[in-house]
């Protein structure tokens, strides 16, 4: 009887580890797949990133015309050339900041007067007058009771 439940007892035991070492495959198996994946994604913004930052600098070099030179005493009489600013950058500068505080405070307003708004506002008022009715009555009522214990205090201190 003990040699059945020692074999039963290991071949428990081997099979627990024999799971345990195919979870423990798995989850390798499926970590190198999702680095591959990342990897992959990886080089695939790299390559993207390498296009975009190419571009950029195309178009910034074809924007420059000439180099910025230091400044020499001998070119103080001289004409500068004037400045090549794209009208779309003096327009976004002009009016883009102007108009996003507008928009903003616009966009303030609308959300200020809406029915959600009204209603929360209105809906705070009437429990803010409410607790002071009810914080007046409150009063009222003690002053009131202690205007009767006096009348009572005096009262009695007459009579003695």
């Amino acid at each position: 009887m003990g040699l059945v439940n020692l074999t039963a007892g290991a071949v428990l035991v081997l099979l627990l580890l024999a799971t345990v070492l195919v979870l423990l495959l798995r989850g390798r198996a499926e970590s190198r797949r999702e680095l591959a994946a990342a990897r992959a994604e990886t080089d695939q913004l790299r390559t993207r990133l390498d296009a975009l930052s190419q571009r950029l600098e195309e178009a910034t070099s074809a924007l420059v015309t000439r180099e910025v030179a230091t400044y020499v005493i001998t070119d103080a009489g001289n004409a500068e050339a004037t400045p090549n600013v794209a009208d779309g950058v003096v327009l976004t500068a002009a009016l883009g900041e102007p108009l996003v505080k507008v928009v903003a405070f616009g966009h303030g307003l609308r959300r200020a007067a809406s029915a959600e708004s009204r209603n929360r506002i209105w809906f705070e008022m009437r429990r803010e007058v409410r607790a002071s009715r009810k914080r007046r009555r409150r009063e009222i009522k003690e002053h009131l009771r202690r205007a009767r214990a006096a009348d009572r205090g005096e009262g009695e201190t007459e009579a003695a």
